[in-house]
């Protein structure tokens, strides 16, 4: 009797599990259409049209009073609104392991950056600061609710599980980015025929990723459910109390409490630095190079939609593929392949010929198949290193390396076309990222960093 109510109880343990997974999953088709509609395609060549409207004769805006290029402008807004990332994310994770309030603080960032982004539909005519500003708070809003959207992979998958699990969640973003673009790509190429101008086209496209986001953001947010970690059983019977007015210095507080606590782990804080300099060039890839067609490639936008969408597709299979491989060969080791590959593909970008499309959709094909793969396996390598009860708080620093530090990529993108005046020598500059990136992970011993966080270590990693 004994032993049948323990299968019941864990093939019901096994069902909730599921369950939640699949919700989980709901938020990387939520959020992911903002990162390719808004971040990789559309946003950054409109809104360097806007700035070169707002121009003076030298071709400078001056935000802030700074004189900053026009074409550069994207460039250095991503880079604000991610140094401003770095101080609301570790914020964010540290409240939500303090109060176990991870769902309702996901949701709240979701739905703002959701109406952040829908508020893109007004970017008109030379309105770049109300442009730049809305990207600083959409961004933010996004990386924040990803950390805690992350946090919840260990408690919702069994360490065997996480790759794949991680892998799915990547698959369906991507998935949801192709789905996205189709349609975008149907009204951008038939714009005369509804009736509309360009320009409106692609600020209907801005705003339908606002939509998609709010809209999909119900379906984790009925399925997942928060569990106390530790710190918030030890704060007592109300955590909601916590919420309030305390949780915000208690947050700082147990942020410089986490800090001190990282020190302990040293080698979970050698992967997050490999991890740091190599999703740096990633993140810089994804948000650039639209920009590097459009400017550099002179291609037209709507080729630019079409290459992007075959990077989602291939996305898809590529997290599937990369997935199954680290099922076989480990996650490290199938991350530092695709390392070696976007070493290559990066450096072939700077040859590319201008005006010629089927080039540039060779490069699109060759992203594809790694993006998804080297970033949800990093995910759930990083679930592994991350002592049991403080999910939220060291997602919150790998998240800061996922966004918040990927300033210095666009930075430096947007420095070298400052000073060069070409977007070939911008693209090349990134080739550092992805060799030093793969140098720094192939020294980490990563069996010894999970046991090290105390953890147990999967068969194959």
């Amino acid at each position: 009797m004994g032993t049948a109510i323990t299968e019941t109880a864990v093939a019901e343990r096994a069902l909730e599990r599921r369950r939640e997974q699949q919700g989980w999953y709901f938020y990387d088709w939520a959020n992911s259409v903002f990162s390719t509609t808004v971040i990789t395609v559309f946003l950054g060549p409109y809104l360097t049209d806007v700035a070169k409207a707002a121009a003076d004769a030298d071709g400078y805006v001056h935000p802030l009073g700074v004189p900053v290029r026009a074409g550069a402008y994207f460039a250095y807004t991503i880079s604000a609104s991610v140094l401003l990332s770095v101080l609301v994310m570790p914020l964010a994770g540290a409240i939500a392991d303090r109060t176990g309030r991870k769902k309702p603080l996901m949701g709240g960032f979701a739905y703002l950056g959701a109406a952040a982004t829908a508020g893109m539909f007004f970017l008109a005519g030379d309105r770049y600061l109300l442009g730049g500003a809305l990207l600083i708070v959409a961004n933010v809003s996004y990386a924040a609710s990803v950390v805690l959207y992350n946090a919840f992979l260990s408690q919702i998958a069994e360490p065997h599980e996480r790759d794949a699990v991680s892998s799915r969640g990547w698959a369906f973003g991507y998935a949801a980015g192709a789905l996205m673009l189709v349609a975008n790509l149907g009204l951008f190429l038939g714009h005369d025929a509804l009736g509309v101008s360009q320009g409106t086209a692609v600020r209907i496209c801005l705003a339908s990723a606002g939509l998609w986001w709010a809209v999909f953001t119900v379906v984790p947010l009925r399925r997942l459910r928060d569990r106390p970690g530790p710190r918030a059983a030890a704060a007592g019977p109300s955590p909601a109390r916590d919420a309030g007015s305390g949780a915000l210095g208690q947050g700082w507080r147990q942020l410089a409490a986490t800090a001190r606590d990282m020190r302990r782990y040293p080698l979970t804080l050698a992967f997050l630095l490999a991890y740091l300099v190599y999703n740096d060039g990633i993140q810089t890839v994804i948000s650039q190079a639209s920009v590097y067609g459009s400017e550099e490639l002179g291609l037209a936008q709507g080729t630019l939609i079409t290459a992007i969408l075959l990077v989602q597709v291939l996305a898809v299979v590529g997290a599937l593929a990369l997935g199954r491989l680290a099922a076989r060969y480990g996650a490290q080791r199938t991350v530092l392949g695709s390392l070696a590959a976007w070493t290559v593909t990066v450096g072939a970008g700077y040859f590319l010929p201008a005006g010629e499309p089927v080039w540039f959709f060779a490069l699109a094909a060759a992203i594809g198949m790694v993006l998804g793969g080297s970033q949800a396996l990093s995910r759930s390598l990083f679930s592994h290193l991350v002592p049991r009860g403080k999910e939220a708080e060291y997602f919150s620093v790998y998240e800061v390396s996922d966004r918040g530090t990927s300033w210095l990529g666009p930075l430096l993108f947007g420095l070298t076309y400052q000073l060069t005046g070409s977007y070939r020598d911008a693209i090349v500059s990134l080739v550092v990222f992805f060799a030093v990136g793969f140098v720094l992970l192939a020294r980490v011993p990563v069996r010894a960093a999970v046991e090290a966080a105390g953890n147990r270590v999967p068969e194959i990693i």
